[in-house]
């Protein structure tokens, strides 16, 4: 019989950070307490800006935008903030990026958990940026998910092509 498997990923949809944004951007719009402050979000090529007249006001973008997020099912641990806010000329920014792959040593986190605290049989393999964990048995590999749902890791993840 041949070994069932699943693959690791950390991927986000684009579409939904997209909706996130636009959602975001219309409340701040919409929302008395942001008039006249310049506030804003929007794509800047790769990086999502925020900026706004004052730095409490950026760090109430940041909210909005993570509540948005959550609501689309994204988790904020693909969320990557750069620092505090900036203040450039008379604006405060804050750019933040969405984080997609699994990275070389987090792959590594991840594998040497299984291989430390899994069901014996189960291997795990880097490809890429995903990892491929495969086993004889199903119910291992469900014991690996459960096991790794439970971690907290500082990345999100998401588990495909299960056979």
């Amino acid at each position: 019989m041949a070994d069932s498997s699943f693959d690791i990923v950390s991927k986000v949809e684009r579409q939904e950070v997209d909706n996130a944004l636009n959602q975001a951007a219309k409340e701040i719009s919409q929302r008395y307490d942001f008039k006249g402050t310049n506030a804003k979000i929007e794509w800047s090529g790769e990086k999502i800006l925020m900026q706004a007249s004052g730095e409490e006001r950026v760090k109430a973008i940041l909210d909005i935008f993570q509540s948005k997020l959550i609501k689309r099912g994204i988790s904020l641990k693909s969320l990557d903030v750069d620092g505090e806010p900036q203040l450039s000329g008379k604006e405060y920014k804050l750019f933040a990026s969405i984080q997609e792959g699994i990275s070389q040593e987090n792959a590594k986190k991840v594998s040497k958990v299984i291989r430390d605290e899994g069901p014996k049989g189960v291997k795990a393999q880097v490809q890429g940026d995903e990892l491929r964990v495969s086993s004889k048995s199903r119910d291992d590999l469900q014991a690996v998910i459960t096991l790794l749902k439970n971690q907290d890791f500082d990345f999100a993840l998401q588990f495909v092509n299960y056979r």
